[in-house]
C-alpha cells in the first residue's frame, strides 16, 4: 500500500470540509462577498492541485480504507462541543491548515508516477495553499470579532464636566445600581496616568455591580485598565489596528451613523455598535440625524448586524420612539450625569428597555 497516498487522501478531505466551514461563516454569519469569494477560489485551486497529484487523485482515492482506519474511532473530550461561532471557525481554520501541512509532508514521499506532476512540484503547490489559507483563516477570524458581543441594555457614558450634582464616580455608581449593564469612561481631554488610573477605580467600583467598562477611544488604556471593552469613533483608530492592542480579549464596539459604515464595522469585526444620533445632543453637535429609522433599519438587516446602542440625544422624555423602533439598547450621557439622582434617571431608562424587550 501506498501509505503517503492514504494520508493525502485523509488530509485532501479535512481541507476540503474545513473549507466549507470556513466558506459558509463568511457567507451567512459575516456576509462578506469578498471573503467568500477568496475561500471559494481558494477550494478550487486546492482541487485543481489535488488533481495535479502524482499518479493523478485516483491514487489518494485508491487507497482509502475508512473502515480500517483506527483514527476513526478516537474521540476528544471536546471534539462535539463549541462555544459558540467563533470556535467553529478558530476549529475549521487550524484544520485546514494541519491538513495542508501534512499533505506536504508527505508528499515528498511519493514515488514518481505517470501523471500529475512531480512529488516536489506537488509539495510546492501545497505549501503555497497552506499560505492562503494562514492569511484568510486570519481575516476570517477578525472579522469575527472576539465572538462574545453583548446586548447592552442601557449603557451610561460618564463624562466628568456632564457630572451637574454628584462626583463622576458617585453617578457611575449610582447608574450601576439603577440599572446600567455598561459604563462607559469618555474624557477625551483627560491622558496618560490619570486616565489609567480613573478607567482602573471605575472597573473596581461598577464590575462587582454586573457593569461592564468601555474606554472611549484608547485601546491602550482599555487593557492597561482592565476594561471589559473600548469604543471608536469614525476618525479614530481603526478597528484592525486596535485589534492588534487588545487582542479577542476585550469587546471593540464602534460609532455608526449610517448603515453603510455598520457593514463596515460588521465586515473589521465589531463586537457592537453605537448607531445615531437618534435625536440632536448637547454632548456631541453633529450635522445629520438618523433619527429612530436607523435603528429600524439596523435590526431588520441581513445578516444581522452586532449588538446594538441607539445613542445621540436620549432622554426619558424621547426613548419611547426609539426602543418602539426596534432598539434593545440604549446609550445616554446628560440624561443620567446631569441628573440629581443618577440611579433613579437610570432606572427609569432601563425600565422602558425592558418593557418593550420583553415584548419585542
Amino acid at each position: 500500500m501506498n501509505h503517503a497516498a492514504r494520508i493525502i487522501d485523509a488530509n485532501a478531505n479535512r481541507a476540503r470540509e474545513a473549507l466549507r466551514v470556513l466558506e459558509d461563516a463568511a457567507r451567512f454569519l459575516i456576509g462578506s462577498r469578498a471573503l467568500s469569494e477568496t475561500l471559494k477560489a481558494i477550494r478550487h485551486e486546492l482541487a485543481q492541485t489535488l488533481a495535479s497529484m502524482p499518479g493523478g487523485e485516483g491514487v489518494g482515492l485508491a487507497h482509502r480504507d475508512t473502515p480500517h482506519d483506527v483514527g476513526t474511532g478516537i474521540r476528544t473530550q471536546g471534539e462535539y462541543t463549541r462555544a459558540g461561532a467563533r470556535d467553529v471557525v478558530l476549529a475549521a481554520g487550524k484544520r485546514l491548515t494541519e491538513a495542508l501541512r501534512s499533505i506536504e509532508e508527505y508528499a515528498k514521499a511519493l514515488p514518481v508516477l505517470t501523471g500529475g506532476v512531480a512529488p516536489e512540484q506537488f509539495a510546492q503547490r501545497i505549501e503555497q495553499a497552506r499560505y492562503r489559507a494562514y492569511a484568510v483563516e486570519r481575516r476570517l477570524l477578525l472579522a469575527m470579532g472576539a465572538g462574545r458581543g453583548v446586548q447592552w441594555r442601557l449603557c451610561v457614558l460618564v463624562t466628568e464636566r456632564l457630572c451637574a450634582h454628584r462626583s463622576w464616580l458617585e453617578v457611575a455608581h449610582g447608574a450601576a445600581v439603577g440599572g446600567a449593564d455598561c459604563i462607559q469612561l469618555r474624557e477625551p481631554e483627560m491622558h496618560g496616568r490619570e486616565l489609567v488610573a480613573r478607567a482602573k477605580r471605575l472597573v473596581a467600583d461598577v464590575a462587582p455591580l454586573g457593569a461592564s467598562v468601555v474606554v472611549n477611544d484608547r485601546p491602550d488604556i482599555a487593557v492597561a485598565a482592565g476594561a471589559h471593552g473600548v469604543h471608536l469613533g469614525q476618525h479614530d483608530m481603526a478597528l484592525p489596528d486596535a485589534r492588534k492592542i487588545t487582542g479577542f480579549e476585550l469587546l471593540i464596539g464602534v460609532s455608526t451613523s449610517n448603515i453603510k459604515e455598520a457593514e463596515h464595522a460588521l465586515r473589521d469585526g465589531a463586537d457592537s455598535c453605537g448607531v445615531g444620533p437618534m435625536f440632536p445632543s448637547t454632548t456631541k453637535s453633529k450635522p445629520v440625524i438618523a433619527g429612530p429609522m436607523l435603528i429600524a433599519e439596523y435590526v431588520a438587516h441581513d445578516p444581522p448586524l452586532p449588538p446594538h446602542l441607539a445613542i445621540g440625544g436620549i432622554t426619558i422624555e424621547n426613548i419611547e420612539p426609539v426602543v418602539a423602533a426596534g432598539a434593545r439598547g440604549v446609550a445616554v450621557s446628560s440624561a443620567v450625569c446631569g441628573a440629581a439622582d443618577p440611579g433613579a434617571a437610570a432606572h427609569a431608562l432601563r425600565e422602558v428597555v425592558n418593557r418593550y424587550s420583553a415584548v419585542g
